[in-house]
């Protein structure tokens, strides 16, 4: 990778700061957009931050256009966008979850990826520069577990989200690579906010307790080398790839 851009969702903590992070020691431009900053990244003169809470899904269509204006994809290698940010709560059976929290949690992790996919698409579509979209998913996404009704849902959402668009592209004159990455276990504030539960109240607590005691938790460092070398990488588009798989 050399002179490529990015659009990350979720830059201001884990994941997605530690990406961006990663990707700005390399050279590359980067446009975060989180509802909090980062002041690890804020000092580096290819870094744009776009504060948007992306539970306000109705103006990401204006959002994503503002963004790619900003930028000049035409001059990089490629443009590559990264639904990161995601919602775990409500970690709660569902008939003790409200309205707001099912609410919410769909509007950030599965609605705001949709739509910024479809500006995205909408607004390269001339380009003839590689373009990729990575979508962050979950094992969470095949699995189901108890008191994550929410979460694996829009998780299996992503990944079926992902496998639809790419059989749209995949016969398109200049295709956008579109693919869902499950991260695996990393050791982040989600990560730490789930193994803190109450175990009446969330099953899973301990079991998100002894995958942090066994050792099983990747850093964000570790899945940041992934991700590295799966943006890289070439995938038929529609994949849903395990990052172990690299």
């Amino acid at each position: 990778m050399s002179g490529s851009q990015f659009i990350i969702t979720g830059t201001s903590r884990g994941i997605g700061e530690q990406l961006a992070y990663m990707l700005l020691e390399k050279g590359h431009e980067v446009h975060g957009i989180a509802r909090g900053t980062s002041e690890r990244l804020s000092s580096y003169p290819k870094y744009r931050h776009h504060v948007y809470n992306l539970s306000d899904t109705l103006g990401l269509e204006e959002l994503v256009d503002r963004v790619l204006d900003e930028m000049h994809p035409v001059d990089a290698d490629m443009i590559c966008l990264i639904n990161n940010a995601s919602m775990l709560e409500p970690l709660k059976a569902i008939e003790q979850c409200n309205a707001r929290d099912i609410h919410m949690n769909v509007q950030i992790s599965l609605v705001a990826p949709m739509i910024l996919t479809s500006g995205f698409i909408k607004k390269t579509e001339g380009l003839s520069i590689r373009k990729k979209i990575i979508n962050i998913s979950s094992g969470s996404g095949i699995y189901p577990a108890p008191t994550m009704s929410v979460y694996c849902s829009v998780k299996a959402g992503i990944n079926m989200f992902t496998q639809s668009v790419g059989s749209e592209q995949r016969n398109r004159p200049n295709p956008v690579e579109i693919i869902a990455v499950n991260p695996g276990m990393v050791d982040t504030d989600m990560q730490r906010m789930a193994r803190g539960k109450n175990e009446q109240e969330f099953e899973m607590a301990k079991a998100f307790a002894h995958a942090h005691e066994s050792g099983q938790l990747l850093s964000t460092e570790e899945i940041g080398a992934h991700l590295l070398r799966i943006i890289d990488k070439d995938f038929a588009t529609g994949s849903v790839v395990n990052y172990d798989e690299i």
